[in-house]
């Protein structure tokens, strides 16, 4: 029935969109699927904020994920008459604020729950495209590849980082994401790099990075493993720099050095609920005393180099790839103001 409702919806000439998750976003063929279904019927291809899994890169489909402020995630599913969920849940807001929905699915959408988490989302997707005469075919053409854009300058911020990341990435890498407020800009830095695997935070969990990092790696099959950990998150779990030493691990770490708690800072000012003190804006402020990761990376046994323009952090970026074992680049934002 569910089958049905998602294909008649499909065809029926409304807007609609298709939010993925789960073992489709982590499978090249099915995502390729989900694009060519996408293709067919006009409708728009989303995938849910967190997805544990990712198939990303040039070759595979661009497919957006759904944006973190519950706002611009209202933005990509405005006008939608239909919201078929395959392999994802209905999308909600990270956090509740005042005044705002936490819903983010429109008034007057129907939500078509073609395959829900923990069920074989895979084969309902095909179901679907055989009752909508949608063929299995080769995926979207291949987005260019980042290599051969301009490599990044300036300042280190969330579109340079992005950048940097993606145009030194290696060839079936895996990318660990927990760099909170810089990762707005990886989206796109990754679209065209050589395929790869995201992994992101799905839970809202603090430290996840590091510990996914080395995961990663031990059941990687000897896969470059790339992680972005704001510095804040990464106090939480610095142990694991040393197990990736101790293991040699092909970890390369890019601390997001930002000297903040960026993300609640911005969390606190959306709640409204009224200017901050000074005791409280301190309460996110990881400066007095400034934290020298440089020292905390080289005492675990993991080397280390500090980046404050792009130009460097790429070729850092660069330099650690090609070695193996674990590296850390300590990559001082802009906004950390020093």
């Amino acid at each position: 029935r569910s089958v049905g409702a998602a294909a008649a919806a499909l065809r029926s000439g409304e807007p609609v969109a298709i939010l993925v998750g789960g073992r489709v976003a982590a499978d090249p063929a099915a995502q390729a699927l989900a694009a060519h279904v996408a293709e067919a019927t006009g409708a728009a291809l989303l995938c849910e904020t967190f997805p544990a899994r990712m198939a990303r890169g040039a070759g595979r489909p661009r497919i957006a994920r759904l944006a973190y402020l519950g706002e611009m995630a209202a933005g990509q599913l405005a006008g939608r008459r239909h919201l078929v969920l395959v392999g994802t849940r209905r999308p909600v807001a990270f956090f509740a604020y005042p005044g705002r929905p936490g819903d983010l699915v429109p008034e007057g959408c129907a939500l078509h729950e073609l395959a829900l988490p923990g069920t074989d989302a895979i084969t309902a997707l095909a179901d679907l495209a055989e009752q909508l005469g949608v063929g299995v075919g080769p995926p979207p053409p291949a987005t260019g590849d980042a290599r051969l854009l301009p490599p990044p300058s300036g300042p280190i911020d969330p579109a340079s980082l992005g950048a940097a990341v993606g145009a030194t990435l290696p060839d079936d890498a895996i990318v660990v994401d927990e760099s909170i407020s810089a990762s707005f800009g990886l989206g796109a830095g990754l679209a065209g790099a050589p395929p790869h695997d995201l992994l992101t935070l799905t839970g809202g969990s603090i430290g996840f990075g590091l510990p996914c990092a080395t995961g990663a790696a031990v059941a990687g099959g000897g896969r470059r493993v790339v992680c972005l950990q704001a510095d804040g998150s990464a106090l939480y779990t610095l142990p694991a720099l040393w197990t990736q030493a101790r293991e040699s691990l092909d970890v390369t770490t890019v601390l997001v050095d930002n000297r903040a708690y960026a993300i609640l800072a911005m969390e606190l000012d959306r709640v409204e609920a009224g200017e901050p003190g000074p005791r409280a804006r301190s309460l996110l402020d990881l400066s007095g005393p400034s934290l020298d990761f440089l020292a905390l990376s080289r005492g675990l046994g993991v080397p280390a180099t500090r980046a404050t323009t792009a130009e460097e952090l790429a070729g850092q970026l660069a330099a650690a790839h090609a070695e193996p074992g674990p590296h850390l680049i300590d990559a001082v934002m802009a906004s950390a103001g020093r």
